[in-house]
């Protein structure tokens, strides 16, 4: 989480992101990058990257900071009422 913002996550041998919707298509013809699919349905804005690809801190930063730039336009996830 930044900013209180879904941005990074870790699940098994794949990244999660959350990304700027408008460049989701172009990202997912990229090596190594997957629809992220956690709830069974495809979420766009959120892709899943597989931790072979990330084999170098240039690769690793491209993928962060993509998170960092849409994570500081994005909007927060309302939060549910208790």
């Amino acid at each position: 989480m930044v900013n209180d913002k879904m941005c990074v996550g870790v699940e098994s041998e794949r990244m999660m992101l959350r990304i700027d919707p408008a460049k989701y298509e172009a990202l997912m013809e990229m090596e190594g990058c997957n629809p992220m699919d956690f709830t069974g349905r495809v979420m766009k804005g959120y892709v899943f990257v597989d931790a072979a690809v990330l084999n170098t801190k240039k690769k690793l930063e491209f993928w962060i900071n993509l998170a960092l730039e849409y994570n500081a336009i994005a909007k927060t996830s309302k939060k549910k009422k208790k």
